[in-house]
């Protein structure tokens, strides 16, 4: 679709959305980022995977990739509440693929620093983390932690400091310290960590179909009136 065409859907669909609702919109969509990203590798409880993507959701997190090299990453809808559509997830389970390496080597393609979460590796505490690069965090499942192999391709590690009997915390209190951590940082700094006006303007539309009942039909009716103007 170009880009006037767009916005010619959205400006149409706009008619069939309350204020409310899309003033809510806006202010979600204006607090966004892809600066970082989550890596889920082999989570396989539902509960689990479903807790961490309402923490993506809440912290502005848009991102979020799920490697199924053993176990599929599901979705538990009473916990998300509805979120995860909210959410760009994108999956790597290819069966003929090592999809561990499939998922990191595209994100370091796309200029990101791939940092591991793990009690078991010396690395930097949570609080020393740098962020003057785009980071993917690196989360493990819940018995095995992170694979080898992750942990051979991280470019760096981060640790959070216990001082009890515990070695770690549940998966999604890990996701949501980090997260709550550095996306304070991240917003308090002078990076520009926003989306782009075009990664706004197309997530937008995404938004507004599934936020208007029947869009479909209603997109379809635009076009046809589009055409016959045309």
């Amino acid at each position: 679709m170009l880009l006037k065409d767009q916005q010619k859907l959205i400006n149409y669909l706009t008619n069939f959305i309350t204020p409310e609702r899309r003033h809510k919109l806006e202010s979600v969509l204006a607090q966004r980022t892809r600066y970082l990203t989550v890596i889920l590798e082999d989570i396989h409880r539902s509960h689990n995977a479903s807790a961490v993507l309402r923490n993506c959701d809440a912290f502005g997190i848009q991102d979020v990739h799920a490697i199924e090299n053993r176990n599929p990453f599901e979705v538990h809808r009473e916990i998300t509440r509805g979120c995860h559509k909210w959410l760009t997830i994108y999956r790597y389970n290819d069966i003929e693929q090592n999809n561990t390496l499939n998922c990191l080597n595209t994100l370091k393609s796309e200029g990101y620093r791939i940092v591991a979460t793990t009690p078991h590796k010396t690395g930097v505490s949570l609080k020393d983390l740098k962020l003057d690069r785009q980071l993917a965090l690196m989360f493990g499942s819940e018995l095995q932690g992170l694979s080898a192999e992750a942990l051979q391709q991280a470019d760096e590690y981060v640790t959070i400091p216990m001082v009890g009997y515990s070695e770690s915390l549940n998966l999604s209190v890990t996701v949501a310290l980090c997260l709550y951590d550095l996306t304070n940082r991240l917003r308090c700094s002078d990076i520009d960590w926003s989306l782009t006006k075009s990664e706004i303007s197309q997530l937008r539309l995404q938004w507004m179909r599934k936020a208007i009942p029947h869009s479909i039909h209603l997109e379809r009716h635009f076009f046809e009136t589009v055409n016959r103007q045309t």
